[in-house]
């Protein structure tokens, strides 16, 4: 049975890199940041905080693995609950990563900003501008969709492998409990053939000794009559 230590090892990784993203995200969030109060560490906080969600994505890969190459039913199915649990956290943080970035490259572009004084100022140069920011952020957010999309699809594939290791390790342990059976079946016949043999050997045998029994029983009646007619002839 293996290990569950491991586990626990890369259980309190995955919580310590969680909360470092939060720290780092929690500056950025748009429902209490303004566009005017973003730290100026705002872009390289969204991207540590992207750099520790790829290394808390890799480590939920190792402990998915961990946990499934788990013999005992019990605690792996435990271990899988908790990897279950790590995914749902995972996937809530890249929410707010998402949230963050999108609050960021909409204040780079000033349209926070213009949606704040959108009721002050008007005019013809602003409309265009603001147009031409909308555009920009559109395919922005256009780029960064097709991006999450592949992020979901190597996530995908990733489960998809993790299923079929799974799968392998269950026909593993199967190919080998056939192969005891088979084993365990060929030793009863071996100790079958053996039996038959040592029957046949004795039935030779009885049959051997019947017929020195019979040689011997005719030898004395031989002997006998012999005698008698030699008692007789005399």
């Amino acid at each position: 049975m293996s290990s569950s230590i491991p586990f626990e090892r890369y259980d309190e990784e995955f919580l310590s890199l969680t909360e470092q993203v939060t720290s780092k995200l929690r500056p950025l969030d748009p429902s209490t940041a303004s566009s005017t109060s973003l730290p100026p560490t705002a872009e390289a906080d969204v991207k540590m905080a992207h750099n520790l969600l790829l290394q808390a994505d890799d480590l939920l890969k190792q402990m998915g693995l961990e946990a499934r190459g788990v013999d005992d039913a019990a605690v792996k199915r435990d271990l899988l609950a908790k990897v279950r649990v790590c995914k749902t956290r995972l996937a809530n943080l890249r929410d707010d990563y998402e949230s963050a970035k999108n609050h960021i490259d909409r204040s780079s572009l000033g349209l926070n900003e213009d949606i704040e004084l959108g009721g002050r100022n008007s005019g013809g140069g602003r409309n265009r501008t603001n147009g031409s920011k909308e555009r920009l952020l559109s395919n922005t957010d256009t780029l960064q969709s097709q991006s999450d999309t592949l992020a979901n699809a190597r996530s995908i594939m990733a489960e998809t492998e993790g299923v079929a290791l799974e799968i392998t390790e269950e026909l593993g342990r199967h190919r080998e409990t056939i192969s005891s059976a088979h084993g365990r079946v060929r030793q009863v016949t071996g100790m079958t053939n053996r039996a038959r043999r040592i029957v046949q050997s004795m039935s030779r045998r009885e049959v051997q000794q019947k017929l020195i029994l019979y040689g011997v029983a005719g030898t004395i009646v031989l002997v006998f009559l012999m005698l008698i007619y030699g008692m007789f002839k005399a």
